[in-house]
């Protein structure tokens, strides 16, 4: 089997992290994966914030809880890393876009030794004036919508097993 569909295969959600911080040569090499996902018409609309700062990362995260309504939790499992996916809502496929952009991340993290997981809100988060606030701060304007927060790290415990498949999934026209 190639690497490649191996990591399809053996890639897992990690909902339990290191505090270990991901190298930035590691991570850099992640997001450059990230912008190579496809997109239609190549239009490219997915951007990716790399979130290393744990201040700015505790605080997006407890805006998380806030939307998912349980503010004592941490929706992104001690992960030291959040790479927020937005799109710009210019491109008519502009959520599968992103979406392509979330799977190129995972798998990257994968291939890397790095655990990954994507968790969800991103929207809510990012449609709250104080967020997009923020997102001018950094210099990106335009109509982006949240597409995913993929959080990475260093998996504390085992490395999740692979489920079997369910069946009765894929189905012939021949």
């Amino acid at each position: 089997m190639s690497e490649v569909l191996n990591k399809m295969q053996t890639r897992r959600s990690i909902r339990k992290f290191k505090s270990d911080m991901v190298p930035r040569e590691v991570l850099e090499k992640i997001i450059d994966a990230g912008t190579y996902a496809a997109s239609g018409m190549n239009k490219q609309a997915g951007i990716i914030v790399a979130v290393t700062n744990k201040e700015v990362r505790d605080k997006l995260s407890k805006a998380n809880a806030r939307v998912m309504g349980n503010e004592a939790t941490d929706p992104f499992y001690g992960a030291p890393v959040v790479l927020v996916v937005l799109a710009s809502k210019e491109a008519g496929t502009y959520v599968y876009d992103g979406s392509l952009v979330m799977g190129n991340l995972m798998l990257a993290a994968h291939e890397l030794g790095i655990g990954s997981c994507w968790i969800h809100r991103a929207k809510e988060v990012f449609e709250q004036p104080e967020w997009q606030e923020w997102l001018k701060s950094l210099g990106i304007e335009g109509d982006y919508e949240g597409v995913g927060n993929c959080v990475l790290g260093y998996v504390d415990g085992d490395y999740p097993a692979v489920p079997p498949r369910k069946e009765n999934r894929v189905f012939y026209v021949e």
